[in-house]
């Protein structure tokens, strides 16, 4: 760590030019765009002018996170095997995202998702229900891109502070207001697409090296990753994280849950299929999307392993408890170690492309929940649908100021936990509240308002009550809050118990319910999300 804050503290005119530059570049397309936007169409949907292939990248820049790039290498080098299996639910989770809702909410909504839940049900219970969802959501998603900022910056400064790791959240969060203030769906579509073309030649660059390291043998990768672990075989299989007990095994089962449900229920994921002009590029936007994931998650890999063979779990747990730090370690290593130059240059390249992440996926999140505040709460349930697109923009602008200083609030405390395990709790919530209710509209005939609020309020309830009194918060080294413990449930991750609470809670608060669906509206919605006839 001492060699560390060395290394970073000689070359940090380098690191501040090459973090100005980007944030330079961003502000600039921001700003850019922020003249082209004229109305709502424009600030919710980017005026809905993307390509396929356009939303694709940023479909893929919003999704590649903090988690993505530091959580999930960290989770890897530490837990060998049972790491990469964030990698591997992240991406099947497109499969369902692909199957059940791209083409369907494309033709049935028009900004948000509330649109598709409050199509043939009593407006303001339903856009109630899923304004809150979607704020609390973007809030647990927004918590793992500020504790990656930290974790990131404090590396690159050599500093070790609290108050160092606190203004850099406060900067984040500040730039993400701006982004989105000013700049809207546009703005942020073309920042995203431009820190996932960094993102993935950094990860490719990053991959090469450590493979050539290897002479390109997986093999001894894998091997040289198991021996420096200090846990050997076990490395490689099964079973490290999860699985040592009945508790594990059972955390593993609500991980995987989450992770694959959750996509299909994330706001900020669901808002990009609005952007684009048709249907037919909703799906070609979402196949491009799986493929650069794909490959991406695939490379991951390599970053992990890497970091385990070349850096060690010691250096990383040294440098941050939770793993977080592991892929800029990996970069200072690959260009040349500790106190030298090529290392600074490659932590610094490395490190600003992971700010650039941190970056792009806020302004996505506070984009996503400042709308939905604006467009289902403010505008149809406080102003009754009577709010000029004037109006409701600029409170879509405040609503992003209030929302990103709670996530800066929030997110000072929350820097000793994994930044992966803390978006799959984002996953969990999602896939509790949002999925089931979605699903339920687009595909049951007998679904009605009743049904609908009780699915996404049981499922946020629970799923946040269980985070709330798990080891996350209390009770664990590395909890929010280490020195309290009141912890009694006894998983890491809610999804196992608050998924089927959130289905089972919209079943029967519909049978229980004497209000009749309307047939005709819902056979007005299928048409609408099987052809296209009559959206937006």
């Amino acid at each position: 760590m001492i060699q560390l804050a060395s290394a970073a503290s000689d070359h940090r005119g380098l690191t501040m030019t090459l973090f100005g530059l980007f944030v330079a570049a961003t502000l600039g397309i921001t700003i850019w765009a922020g003249r082209q936007t004229k109305d709502a169409a424009d600030f919710y949907a980017g005026g809905r002018g993307f390509t396929g292939f356009q939303n694709g990248l940023a479909i893929s820049g919003d999704y590649m996170s903090a988690a993505s790039f530091l959580g999930i290498a960290g989770a890897i080098a530490l837990f060998g095997y049972d790491g990469f299996l964030y990698s591997i639910g992240f991406l099947v989770a497109w499969l369902v995202a692909l199957l059940l809702v791209a083409e369907p909410l494309r033709n049935s909504g028009r900004y948000t998702m509330a649109d598709v839940l409050a199509f043939r049900m009593r407006q303001r219970p339903v856009r109630t229900a899923a304004g809150v969802s979607t704020i609390v959501v973007s809030i647990f998603y927004l918590l793992a891109q500020m504790v990656g900022a930290g974790s990131l910056v404090a590396l690159l400064l050599g500093v070790s502070g609290e108050g160092a790791k606190r203004w850099t959240i406060v900067a984040v969060g500040a730039l993400m207001v701006i982004y989105v203030a000013i700049g809207g769906m546009k703005g942020t579509t073309w920042v995203q697409i431009v820190k996932a073309v960094l993102l993935i030649a950094g990860t490719a660059l990053m991959t090469v090296l450590v493979l050539a390291k290897y002479h390109f043998n997986l093999s001894s990768l894998l091997g040289a990753a198991s021996e420096a672990s200090g846990k050997g075989a076990a490395f490689l299989e099964p079973g490290l994280k999860y699985g040592t007990t009945g508790t594990t095994k059972l955390d593993f089962l609500s991980l995987g849950l989450a992770l694959v449900l959750g996509t299909a229920g994330l706001p900020h994921i669901l808002v990009r299929f609005y952007t684009v002009p048709t249907a037919k590029a909703a799906r070609k936007s979402v196949l491009w999307a799986i493929g650069i994931i794909g490959g991406f998650y695939l490379m991951t890999l390599a970053l992990g392993f890497g970091a385990a063979a070349l850096v060690g779990p010691k250096a990383i747990k040294a440098s941050n408890a939770a793993g977080n730090t592991a892929a800029p370690l990996l970069a200072q290593e690959l260009g040349g170690g500790a106190g030298s130059t090529g290392g600074a240059i490659l932590l610094a390249v490395i490190s600003a492309v992971a700010f650039a992440t941190i970056l792009a996926v806020v302004a996505g999140l506070t984009l996503a929940s400042s709308a939905s505040f604006a467009h289902d709460l403010w505008a149809n349930v406080i102003r009754r649908g009577k709010a000029s697109e004037k109006e409701e923009v600029r409170s879509a602008k405040l609503a992003a100021v209030a929302i990103g200083a709670i996530a800066i609030l929030l997110s000072i405390f929350a820097d000793k936990l994994n930044a992966a395990a803390l978006v799959a709790l984002a996953f969990a919530v999602a896939a509790s509240a949002n999925l089931p209710t979605l699903l339920y509209s687009l595909f049951w005939k007998r679904f009605n308002t009743t049904g609908a609020v009780s699915s996404v309020y049981a499922g946020l309830i629970t799923s946040v009550t269980l985070v709330v009194f798990s080891t996350v918060v209390s009770g664990g080294k590395n909890s929010l809050f280490p020195h309290s413990d009141f912890h009694w449930f006894p998983l890491e991750n809610p999804g196992l118990v608050s998924i089927p609470v959130g289905f089972l809670a919209g079943w029967i608060g519909t049978l229980l319910s004497r209000e009749t669906a309307d047939p005709a509206k819902y056979a007005e919605l299928e048409v609408r999300s099987l052809t296209g006839l009559g959206a937006h």
